[in-house]
């Protein structure tokens, strides 16, 4: 029996290398498979499990909620509040990724608005949600607001940042670490 020599030897040890190459650069990556079908919705299974962050996943910076006023007299100076890029419509459902977010509501003063928070005003108060109504003209308006969901923080906030960051363009919405939902 010959013995190979030792250039071709060496070449083929090369070519095995640089055939794995491509697969071991992409061994620490999790497989990521897309595809869609249509049909409901699986947000409320990921809200359930209450995800954590991913351990390598870069640091964003966090979304800052705007403190509720100390008292009233602070709200009339901020009143009105008018939001140009955010009006009254449909929340299209989806999820994101802002871990540690405390959930908060964005309503205004209108009609859908006023009974999205009479219908979903112990949903919000249960999941320590605060309010950012992001169109009022008056005090009497945030009031009355404020008497449809007992419990519920609500403060006037200029909302146009908030459409940008999160791609929003419609109220009423709800906004958790893991999804948008009206």
């Amino acid at each position: 029996m010959t013995k190979p020599h030792p250039a071709h030897l060496a070449f083929t040890v090369l070519l095995v290398l640089l055939a794995g190459l491509p697969l071991a650069s992409r061994a620490g990556e999790p497989l990521i498979v897309v595809e869609d079908h249509g049909g409901t919705s699986a947000l409320p299974y990921y809200e359930a499990l209450n995800l954590q962050p991913r351990a390598n996943a870069p640091a964003r910076p966090p979304i800052p909620t705007p403190r509720v006023p100390a008292t009233p007299a602070d709200e009339a100076a901020m009143l009105p509040v008018r939001s140009t890029k955010l009006t009254p419509g449909t929340v299209a459902r989806r999820v994101i990724e802002a871990p540690g977010l405390r959930p908060f509501a964005v309503i205004g003063d209108d009609e859908a608005s006023r009974a999205w928070l009479q219908r979903r005003g112990a949903a919000l108060r249960e999941r320590g949600a605060v309010g950012l109504v992001v169109n009022v003209e008056t005090v009497q308006g945030l009031a009355r607001l404020r008497t449809l969901a007992p419990g519920v923080p609500l403060a006037p906030v200029a909302g146009d940042d908030l459409a940008d960051r999160l791609g929003l363009r419609h109220y009423p919405a709800l906004i958790t670490a893991t999804g948008i939902e009206q």
